[in-house]
């Protein structure tokens, strides 16, 4: 009796842990994550290049100032942080950072990323994206 009781204490002890290192886990690297974007693309002056293409591209400018008229109570989520958190979980970090690099080496185009995207997030999700995004660039 007393080694089902140990048995049972130690599956419900490391459940918690495990559930505490996913949840705390997680928020820490999005936190993590979301700074050290932000601050590579502000020194870097790449936030400027990223208006101006969007900007120069009505599909993408469209795309972004849907963000406008949305209406922002009713998102999943509102911050940044909150952003990166639920990309990480739905998409993951290395699904994010292949997509990343493929743009980066003009393998991939934007509508197989949004394509991709679309497929892993809910409308709300994607509404959401794009009022942080336009904050983010319209600041």
């Amino acid at each position: 009796m007393r080694i089902i009781k140990f048995l049972i204490v130690s599956v419900i002890l490391l459940g918690g842990i495990g559930f505490g290192v996913y949840h705390f886990g997680t928020k820490i690297a999005s936190d993590k994550l979301v700074e050290t974007i932000s601050s590579e693309l502000e020194s870097s002056g790449e936030m400027e290049e990223i208006k101006k293409t969007i900007e120069s591209d009505p599909e993408l400018k469209s795309f972004i100032e849907e963000a406008k008229t949305a209406d922002t109570s009713k998102l999943p989520f509102k911050t940044k942080e909150e952003a990166t958190k639920v990309l990480i979980q739905k998409v993951g970090i290395s699904e994010l950072n292949d997509i990343r690099v493929q743009v980066q080496n003009g393998s991939v185009s934007k509508e197989e990323v949004l394509q991709e995207i679309q497929g892993k997030l809910t409308e709300e999700e994607i509404m959401a994206l794009k009022v942080i995004a336009y904050k983010e660039l319209y600041k």
